[in-house]
């Protein structure tokens, strides 16, 4: 299947609603020391979209936000290309990825969304 081919540094979609959230825990799940990868397959061809979420185990407001922008960040400059078109994507940041350096994010990120060990 041919990916679509995207500029470096363009978001995917977005998942908003929680019921898109909720759809997506039905499929496959990667874990990792980071952080949880939820991937649903939607069976179409449009733009691959991605939700973030980290729970309020992992601190307070501010230090969730944080943990939330470097995945935002590590997903728009390095993973968005590794992602397929008509799939779902929900990130679940831990704790972790605040300690992790960037390059190290990156890595993670990536080999998780293609699904590698």
């Amino acid at each position: 299947m041919p990916r679509a081919v995207k500029p470096s540094g363009s978001q995917p979609g977005r998942l908003l609603k929680r019921a898109e959230f909720l759809a997506v825990r039905r499929g496959e799940k990667r874990r990792g020391r980071l952080f949880l990868l939820e991937v649903l397959d939607r069976d179409d061809n449009k733009a691959p979209r991605a939700g973030y979420t980290v729970s309020k185990k992992v601190g307070n407001a501010v230090v969730r936000n944080r943990v939330r922008r470097r995945l935002k960040e590590a997903v728009r400059t390095h993973a968005t290309h590794d992602m397929q078109p008509g799939c779902d994507y929900v990130i679940v940041g831990r704790k972790d990825v605040l300690g992790a350096t960037f390059d190290q994010l990156k890595t993670e990120l990536s080999r998780r969304i293609r699904g590698s060990r």
